[in-house]
């Protein structure tokens, strides 16, 4: 047998122990001690996000994640994006139609038409295309506040509420670009939802 890759004063089985010794070194480092780390590290400096981002509310309940969106079918609420898997979050996904696709024309008009139901006095011309359009991952929890803005005056009209009231809600939960500098300005809908329902059962 060739020994000329042998180092001196090994053989065949050694080789093996040390490959076994080294798998279970890796396995324990990188399938334990290194995952146990980022874990206590996360708890330690971010908890909240580590934890899943979540929502409570005035009671202490846990009612969501400010990273999922839900479905509010109350039209006295705000109404997030539309969602080709209804906010599961189990998954995520669209149904990546093609613009050509009838059924993505299908779902588009049928959501046109829930929209004008509801508010009608608010034009189609100023409905915001992402009250109409599905996010990449269906989970989307924000709008955009030009998106919130059209639906105070529904609201308003449903609660009772005053147009600038309701203004002034959207204006403080809409966060700005990350840094300043990436994304768009954004609201949550299910923080605006929870203040508001807070309103209404004063």
């Amino acid at each position: 047998m060739d020994q000329t890759n042998k180092l001196p004063g090994t053989s065949s089985g050694s080789y093996v122990w040390i490959a076994i010794r080294g798998g279970i070194l890796f396995m324990i480092l990188c399938g334990i001690v290194y995952p146990l780390l980022c874990t206590g590290l996360a708890q330690l400096l971010m908890p909240g996000h580590a934890n899943g981002s979540l929502i409570k509310d005035a009671s202490g309940q846990v009612v969501g994640s400010e990273l999922i969106g839900q479905t509010f079918a109350d039209p006295k609420y705000f109404q997030g994006r539309v969602s080709s898997i209804d906010n599961a979050a189990d998954g995520s996904g669209s149904n990546n139609y093609a613009p050509s696709n009838p059924d993505l024309l299908k779902r588009t008009q049928d959501s046109i038409a829930a929209w004008q139901q509801a508010n009608p006095d608010v034009p189609i011309s100023k409905l915001p295309i992402d009250l109409i359009t599905n996010s990449g991952s269906g989970l989307d929890p924000h709008i955009s506040p030009k998106s919130a803005a059209v639906q105070i005056p529904r609201i308003s009209k449903l609660t009772g509420i005053a147009p600038d009231t309701l203004q002034q809600l959207v204006d403080k939960h809409t966060g700005g670009r990350d840094l300043g500098v990436f994304g768009e300005p954004r609201v949550n809908v299910l923080e605006l939802n929870l203040e508001l329902k807070t309103m209404l059962n004063k």
